[in-house]
């Protein structure tokens, strides 16, 4: 039976995470919310709508909502054409690909956001499909994305491993059943990784494409 290897996207493949947090400050502080940017980064990787609701809390105009979303979708929508992507992110996908594993990603963006993202990696040919907001009634830390992600495998979660930045992927896929692997790129500490269910973390996609024969993503 196949393997797959499921991907988050921000912070993981592609070095967004700070930018990310610019352009959310910067919708929050246009809506009159003053967000310390160290509270956003922690928050980066929950969907638009619980990332509001984590940082702002219950109590808030929950009518302020959309424009605060809408205000990062274009601020963040800005660097659409200059996504950079971390070193060796593409060539890890397409050597797993070629190890006979299906590779998926399963990330918070969707639209033209996600195929921003997908320009900037540069390895289409070795994703098999991504799970999006645009496919979930739940983002991360709720376990769907990651679900998703193996339905459109077709794989059981025994056969599947799971990539990310954050402590919201980790629990993610920790709660979808999966093993998981954490990346320290996207500046999230090594101690949080590892309490939210990381069984082994890498620097960066260049330090996991040298160390998979002896990874769980070794050889299929």
């Amino acid at each position: 039976m196949a393997r797959v290897a499921v991907f988050d996207v921000d912070g993981t493949l592609v070095d967004t995470n700070h930018l990310h947090v610019t352009a959310w400050w910067e919708a929050f502080r246009q809506a009159g919310h003053k967000v310390p940017m160290h509270a956003i980064h922690r928050a980066i990787g929950l969907t638009s709508a619980d990332l509001i609701a984590h940082l702002l809390g219950d109590e808030r105009d929950r009518d302020e909502d959309g424009a605060i979303a809408a205000g990062h979708k274009a601020l963040y929508g800005t660097y659409f054409d200059r996504l950079p992507a971390f070193q060796d992110a593409g060539a890890l996908l397409e050597t797993l690909a070629n190890g006979g594993w299906t590779v998926v990603l399963a990330t918070s963006a969707g639209g033209a956001e996600l195929k921003a993202l997908r320009r900037a990696i540069d390895a289409d040919e070795a994703i098999s499909a991504s799970a999006s907001a645009d496919d979930v009634e739940a983002g991360k830390p709720a376990p769907e994305p990651v679900e998703q992600a193996l339905q459109l495998a077709g794989v059981p979660a025994e056969r599947a491993v799971f990539i990310g930045d954050t402590v919201w992927d980790m629990q993610a896929g920790s709660r979808a059943g999966v093993t998981c692997l954490g990346v320290l790129c996207g500046g999230i500490p090594h101690s949080n990784l590892a309490a939210a269910g990381a069984s082994a973390i890498f620097r960066d996609p260049s330090h996991l494409l040298q160390a998979l024969p002896d990874s769980p993503l070794g050889p299929a």
